[in-house]
C-alpha cells in the first residue's frame, strides 16, 4: 500500500501564506479592473467611453453655460415688470443770487437738490410680457440645444470606439496572414531545397509575404490613427494606450422604417428648437406691433431743495424745500410714416420663413434617417451572409494547405486559399463593426441616443 502524503506544519503554514498572497494579489486586479485600470492601460467600455466623452467636450461644457446665460437673461427680463427708482444729487452753483425788494432772495448762490424717482410701467403694447416669454423660449432653445450636442458627443464616441475596435481587429487578421504566409514560405523553401517544387513557387509565396507585411504596416497605422482619434473624442492625451471591450453579441435590429420616421419626429430635438423658433418669431411679430398702442406709465417723484448740501431749505428757496407728486404718463407716436406697419410686416414674412425652414429641416431629417437605415441592413446583411463564408474559407484554406504537404496542390493554391481567407475575415469584421457604427447613426437620426445609452 502506498503511504498517502501528509504535509507538515510549517509546509501547512507555507501553503496558507502564499493562499493569503494570491487572494490579495487577486483582489487588487479586481479592484484595478474595475477602476479601468489594466497593465497601465486604461480599460473602456462602451458606456464608460461615452460618460468619459460627456464629462470632458469642451463644446457641451460651452453649450451648458450658454444655458446658464439663457436662465439669466431670462430673469433679467422678468424685471422689466417692476418699477425702476432712481436717485439724483445735484449742485448748482450761479455767478451770483438773485434777489427782488419785494420778495428777498428768489435764486441762491449755492443750489443743492436731492431727487428720488420710481417709473412703472402699465402698459406697452404687451411688449413687456412678449419679451419675458422669448426669452423663456431662448431657455428652452438653449437646453434643446444642448440635447442636441450631447447626442453628437454620444455619437461621436461610438463611432471612435467601434473604429478602433475593428481598426485593432483588421490588424490582428494583418498579423494572422502574414503568420500564415510565413508558414508556407518555410513549407516552399523546404520543398524547393530538396527539389519538390520549381523555385517559382517560393518566389510566388516570398511576394505574397511582402505584399502581406506592407499591408500589416498600413494597418498598424490605421490602428494607430483610430487610437489617437478616440483619445482626441476623449480629450485624453493623444498618445495614451487604451484597451477596449470587444463587442461579442450581434442584436439585430427588429424595426422598420416607418418606426424609424415615427421616431425622429418624436424624438429629434432640432424639430423641438424649430417650434421654439417659430414661436419666437410670432413673438417677434407680436412686439412689431407694438406702435399701434400707446404706452402708459406710472411716475412718481420726492424732491428736496436747499442751499446747503442736505438739502433742508435755505433762504432764497421758494416754496418748501421738500414736496412729492405723482404722475400717469402716455404716449402714442400715432403716425411715424408706415414705420410700425412694415415693421409688423417684415416679421410676417419671418414667420412664413420659419414655418417652411421647419419643413425643410422635417424632408432633411427622413433623408438621414433611410439613409443610416440601409446603410444598417446592408451591414446586417453582410454579417448573416458572411458568417457562413468564413467557416467555408477556413476549410478551404486547411484542405488545400494539407494538399500542399501531400504535393497535390501548387502554392499558388494555398496563396489563392489564404487570400480568399483573409478578405472573408476583413469584410466579416467591418460588417460587424459598420453594423454597430450604421445603428448607432441610425439612433441619432431617430434621436434616441439618450435613451439607448
Amino acid at each position: 500500500m502506498k503511504k498517502l502524503f501528509v504535509p507538515s506544519r510549517k509546509g501547512i503554514l507555507t501553503v496558507s501564506v502564499l493562499c493569503c498572497l494570491l487572494i490579495f494579489c487577486q483582489g487588487f486586479i479586481m479592484i484595478r479592473n474595475a477602476s479601468g485600470q489594466t497593465d497601465g492601460v486604461y480599460y473602456f467600455t462602451l458606456e464608460r467611453a461615452i460618460q468619459w466623452a460627456l464629462s470632458s467636450d469642451l463644446g457641451l461644457q460651452s453649450a451648458q453655460e450658454d444655458i446658464k446665460a439663457a436662465m439669466a437673461r431670462k430673469n433679467a427680463r422678468g424685471t422689466d415688470f417692476f418699477p425702476t427708482f432712481n436717485l439724483t444729487y445735484q449742485y448748482v452753483r450761479n455767478d451770483d443770487k438773485q434777489t427782488v425788494t419785494e420778495l428777498g432772495t428768489i435764486r441762491p448762490r449755492n443750489e443743492y437738490t436731492i431727487m428720488g424717482k420710481f417709473t412703472q410701467p402699465l402698459f406697452e403694447g404687451f411688449s413687456i410680457l412678449n419679451r419675458y416669454k422669448i426669452s423663456d423660449l431662448s431657455l428652452q432653445v438653449s437646453a434643446a440645444s444642448e440635447q442636441v450636442y450631447r447626442q453628437d458627443v454620444i455619437y461621436s464616441a461610438m463611432d471612435a470606439y467601434f473604429s478602433l475596435l475593428k481598426s485593432r481587429k483588421l490588424w490582428e487578421i494583418a498579423q494572422e496572414t502574414v503568420s500564415e504566409i510565413e508558414a508556407q514560405r518555410k513549407d516552399a523553401k523546404n520543398f524547393y531545397e530538396v527539389g519538390i517544387t520549381p523555385l517559382n513557387d517560393l518566389l510566388q509565396v516570398e511576394v505574397e509575404l511582402a505584399n502581406a507585411k506592407q499591408d500589416l504596416v498600413a494597418s498598424r497605422n490605421n490602428l494607430q490613427t483610430d487610437e489617437a482619434n478616440f483619445n482626441k473624442v476623449l480629450r485624453r492625451p493623444i498618445n495614451a494606450p487604451v484597451y477596449l471591450e470587444d463587442i461579442l453579441y450581434f442584436t439585430p435590429f427588429d424595426y422598420d422604417i416607418e418606426y424609424c420616421f415615427g421616431q425622429a419626429e418624436i424624438h429629434r430635438q432640432e424639430l423641438d428648437i424649430a417650434d421654439l423658433e417659430l414661436q419666437i418669431a410670432k413673438k417677434e411679430f407680436d412686439i412689431s406691433k407694438k406702435g399701434f398702442f400707446p404706452s402708459i406709465s406710472l411716475e412718481g417723484r420726492y424732491v428736496q431743495q436747499g442751499t446747503e448740501w442736505d438739502a433742508r431749505g435755505g433762504l432764497g428757496v421758494l416754496g418748501d424745500s421738500s414736496f412729492w407728486n405723482i404722475t400717469a404718463v402716455a404716449t402714442w407716436n400715432f403716425f411715424e410714416w408706415g414705420r410700425t406697419y412694415y415693421g409688423a410686416e417684415e416679421q410676417i414674412y419671418r414667420v412664413a420663413q420659419t414655418r417652411l425652414e421647419r419643413f425643410q429641416l422635417l424632408d432633411d431629417i427622413r433623408l438621414e434617417v433611410k439613409e443610416s437605415y440601409l446603410r444598417m441592413r446592408q451591414a446586417e446583411t453582410n454579417i448573416q451572409t458572411i458568417e457562413v463564408a468564413i467557416a467555408q474559407a477556413e476549410e478551404n484554406f486547411r484542405i488545400n494547405r494539407e494538399r500542399y504537404q501531400e504535393q497535390i496542390a501548387t502554392a499558388t493554391d494555398v496563396l489563392i486559399a489564404q487570400t480568399l481567407l483573409s478578405r472573408t475575415r476583413t469584410n466579416y469584421f467591418n460588417a460587424v463593426y459598420d453594423y454597430e457604427i450604421a445603428k448607432a447613426e441610425l439612433f441619432r437620426a431617430m434621436g434616441v441616443l439618450n435613451m439607448v445609452n
